[in-house]
């Protein structure tokens, strides 16, 4: 649009000047190219596009071949006469092996990705469109270096580097969305983030403690959505994206509608989504022990077991998403920026499949059991400042407010008493951040942050017969309150162009308060009242020895304070086991140390790898307990093992991961990433056991053909195996997640899919994404998972650009 709207302006008020002036955009993304070096081939005339693009070329003669050269881009020739022909529009193709990449996550700065001694996944807006994932957890699972596990078809919980949940951080325009129920179980936060608002994705494999505090253990999924675009060289735009998408597997539909008003000053950007997911159909071929033989109906108030007609189909895991984003963004000059945003997400009823699937004495266990409506809401403002002082050269401000609401809803076969708990979570948030640069080699990163909690819990119980609802225990203690006071410093040092040094430091105090409800339990204390600090550091080098390799080594430390889950959580955790508060618990620390190489062999071949080593120490995990001297108390009607979250292990974590690619043209790339990991916890009284986030040794590879109007990609997905003895004592006594292997013990079997994907231009402003995933129909449940993956899916999707 911004190409079309250039044009139009110049063909208006000046047919002279569009015959001089040029518009160089990438031929990816259609942005504008700055700072594109056009020359002749003498090179006796150059000229320089602006901010824009913009460029004027009336120094050159109509018959002189014209020379683009860009940083970030291939070589590109043409002459002036060609160009006036094709509208005065120049494409340039990205060049990635070039491409020197600007990264945001570590610092909260941009930062040249040599300078970077850790580890970042980045995944663009073209690699999202063209993957067209169904959430974001799907996103981030694209990417080939993170694990997603699903319990649900509306779930998504992130694995990384043999860590998850609440020891992995989620930002979205970087504002932390972990709470302070983040669990120790899997999470699915991440679905609320509409992945059609996203516009870039970091991924920081490792500790991000220094910068991002509590919980970034194992690692930092940061979110940055689009941004409002302003108008060219003072003109006004409108302009937006109709987007509809359906699946087979799930019959799934998506519709997608963006616009975005750009001023000189201003600039508004409007998105909705709506996906609608039906029961989700698994493959044809692989273990028996994944169909869905039976499932329970209620007939006249009367639960009955009912024989599945399709045993491939997964009944009961449908369920549809609505997404919200406003976004505002104002410049009044070259000192201020501002940019406001609402975004509010919100599901329907879904349940809980892998729950559905239980059996107890030879029968299913539940007859309902379904999460409520997951809703978020985000106000953020940003504010940005240059101002060169002696203090900062910029700085930003990020205040922000966040809402979310989940609830549970469980009811045994035959029972007439329906259990549910509902969780409201107020967020309060702000950030001060500052960069300071000295001279060309030193960059100076420093910040404050703050963060309240407020959990709100309720539980009731309701008699589906008569209706009635009387009160019954919570999951949280009502009220609890979490905070978060920090100051962190880092410092970048490029002590030369081969070696450079990132480091820093950061204090944080957590305050955790609760009180505890004696309504329906006989607790031995009253209240937790946590008041805790923590001292973390990261230190790496960069080298590069040559324009070939790049070697990256980084030590850092990182915690994770007990939260409101950790500490006051009542729920039953598996059959036959209940969770009870623990007051008495501590942080928990990690020690990490990676080491990392790139190669870049010539323009084609680039390879990827890194190793790397965790320690964590004073793990919480979740172990028996007794609660006034009782190891077992009756709960939801059936006796249950006493057990609490506990200081009680020690984790190491290890791993290796490798990706490399080939052009072998211009047209036509190899890409593989590989990831492997490994570890164990050993228990306070010596016993030593997998560690239960670890995930199996998984990978993708692609071949891909790309011109400017079609890109075919045929690409492999794949998972190893986990035997019984791999798996932790908590999987192995959740055997109904799994297949059984020739002892009749529970495992988690290799599998992979094949799949091939198109995107096709049909005009500038049409694009189509057709796929078909998983073309042998094989039946696969990932590592943990309560759900089957897809069977034979038919992906088509449109997308028109105004």
């Amino acid at each position: 649009m911004r190409i079309f709207i250039s044009a139009l302006f110049c063909l208006l008020f000046s047919s002279f000047a569009m015959a001089q002036q040029i518009y160089v955009v990438s031929a990816s993304s259609n942005d504008p190219v700055p700072n594109a070096v056009i020359s002749n081939a003498e090179k006796t005339e150059s000229t320089i596009t602006n901010f824009d693009g913009m460029a004027d070329i009336s120094k050159f003669s109509d018959t002189e071949i014209l020379y683009f050269v860009h940083v970030a881009h291939k070589p590109f020739q043409i002459t002036k006469s060609e160009i006036i022909k094709a509208g005065n529009v120049v494409y340039l193709d990205i060049d990635e092996n070039q491409l020197s990449e600007v990264v945001i996550s570590v610092s909260k700065w941009e930062q040249d990705k040599k300078d970077i001694a850790q580890k970042i996944v980045s995944i663009s807006t073209e690699e999202i469109a063209l993957a067209t994932p169904q959430t974001s957890a799907d996103l981030l699972q694209s990417s080939g270096q993170v694990f997603i596990q699903k319990s649900q078809l509306g779930g998504g919980s992130p694995i990384i580097r043999g860590f998850s949940t609440n020891r992995l951080l989620i930002t979205v325009d970087g504002v932390r969305m972990n709470t302070a129920i983040f669990r120790g179980g899997n999470v699915q936060n991440v679905i609320a983030i509409d992945p059609f608002t996203i516009d870039r994705t970091e991924v920081i494999l490792g500790p991000g403690s220094v910068v991002y505090g509590s919980d970034a253990v194992g690692g930092v999924m940061n979110f940055y959505t689009a941004q409002p675009k302003f108008g060219i060289r003072g003109k006004n735009i409108v302009s937006g994206n109709a987007f509809a998408r359906y699946a087979s597997a799930s019959n799934e539909m998506t519709g997608h509608f963006d616009l975005n008003v750009g001023l000189e000053k201003w600039a508004f950007l409007t998105s909705v989504s709506y996906t609608d997911f039906d029961d989700l159909k698994m493959g044809s071929h692989g273990p028996d022990d994944y169909l869905r033989n039976e499932f329970v109906t209620t007939v006249n108030g009367v639960d009955t077991v009912v024989q599945n007609e399709d045993p491939e189909e997964q009944v009961f895991t449908g369920y549809d998403q609505v997404n919200f984003l406003q976004k505002i963004h104002y410049t009044p000059n070259e000192v201020w920026d501002f940019n406001a945003s609402l975004i509010y997400t919100t599901t329907s009823d879904y349940p809980r499949y892998d729950r559905l699937i239980r059996h107890t004495d030879g029968n299913l266990r539940s007859a309902e059991w379904y999460y409520g409506p997951q809703k978020w809401f985000m106000g953020n403002l940003h504010v940005a400042q240059k101002s060169g002082n002696r203090f900062y050269d910029k700085m930003k401000i990020a205040a922000a407010y966040q809402y979310f609401e989940e609830s549970r809803n469980d009811r045994n076969f035959g029972s007439t008493t329906l259990e549910r708990t509902k969780e409201q979570v107020d967020v309060y948030s702000i950030n001060f951040d500052f960069e300071k640069k000295y001279g060309d080699k030193i960059s100076m990163y420093y910040g404050l942050e703050y963060i309240l909690n407020n959990v709100f819990s309720d539980g009731s119980q309701q008699n589906v017969e008569t209706g009635n609802v009387t009160r019954a225990p919570s999951r949280y203690p009502d009220g609890s309150t979490w905070q978060s006071i920090a100051a962190y410093f880092s410092i970048n040092n490029n002590f030369s162009e081969k070696l450079r040094f990132q480091g820093g430091l950061r204090y944080n105090r957590i305050i955790l308060y609760s009180q505890f409800d004696d309504e329906f339990f006989d607790f031995p204390f009253n209240e937790a009242n946590i008041d805790t600090d923590a001292v973390t550091g990261t230190a790496g080098l960069s080298w590069l020895p040559n324009d070939i390799l790049q070697w990256k080594l980084n030590f850092s430390t990182a915690f994770r304070a007990p939260n409101i889950d950790d500490v006051g959580k009542i729920f039953d955790s598996e059959p036959g086991s209940v969770v009870v508060p623990n007051p008495d618990l501590k942080p928990e620390y990690a020690y990490n140390a990676e080491l990392g190489l790139s190669a870049n062999l010539g323009k084609k071949f680039s390879l990827d790898l890194a190793t790397y080593y965790t320690y964590l120490d004073n793990a919480l995990v979740r172990r028996d307990f007794n609660l006034n001297g009782e190891t077992e108390i009756l709960f939801g009607g059936e006796l249950s093992n006493v057990q609490a979250i506990q200081n009680a292990a020690r984790t190491r974590i290890y791993g290796f991961e490798a990706g490399l690619k080939y052009q072998f043209t211009d047209q036509i790339e190899f890409a593989s990433q590989y990831t492997f990991t490994g570890g164990e916890e050993e228990l306070d009284d010596g016993a030593i056991t997998p560690s239960r986030h670890v995930s199996p040794q998984f990978g993708n590879t692609s071949l891909t053909f790309n011109n400017k109007r079609l890109m075919v990609s045929a690409f492999a997905n794949y998972n190893g195996t986990f035997d019984f003895e791999d798996l932790a004592p908590s999987q192995q006594n959740n055997d109904f997640l799994y297949a059984r292997d020739e002892n009749g013990n529970p495992y988690s079997p290799s599998w992979y899919t094949l799949n091939l994907r198109t995107k096709y231009h049909f005009t500038k402003k049409l694009t189509g994404v057709f796929s078909l995933e998983n073309i042998t129909d094989q039946r696969y449940r990932p590592y943990s998972s309560g759900i089957a993956g897809a069977g034979r899916n038919l992906i088509a999707s449109l997308k028109y650009s105004f």
